[in-house]
């Protein structure tokens, strides 16, 4: 049997689907619509969210969750791309998956500047 090479875009995909549906609603819900609210006021300020992003540990907890929604989301969308009659999957591919890249550069720069 030949080997195939699916297996890590299939474990990105899968990985961030289960991040994208489990724990990024959470974080939406936490940090969007109760800051909105007034619900969590001092644990939501600038100096508290700073402390806290600081920290080396949630720094790679926040980069694993956005590596992998980055990911799973540039997958997806190559898949819809297909799905809409985009026939051009190796242009599509290098579009959907070098965005997913700039946007994992984009996000290590950010912790690392926290």
């Amino acid at each position: 049997m030949a080997r195939s090479s699916k297996a890590i875009p299939w474990l990105l995909f899968a990985g961030g689907g289960t991040v994208t549906a489990f724990i990024l609603p959470v974080m939406i819900l936490i940090t969007g619509l109760f800051a909105l609210f007034g619900v969590f006021s001092g644990a939501l300020s600038y100096e508290t969210m700073q402390a806290f992003v600081g920290n080396w540990l949630i720094k790679i907890i926040l980069f694993g969750i956005l590596f992998l929604t980055l990911w799973h989301a540039a997958h997806r969308l190559r898949v819809v791309a297909h799905d809409f009659g985009i026939r051009a999957d190796t242009g599509v591919a290098i579009v959907v998956y070098g965005l997913a890249a700039v946007g994992t550069v984009a996000t290590v720069i950010a912790l690392l500047s926290v």
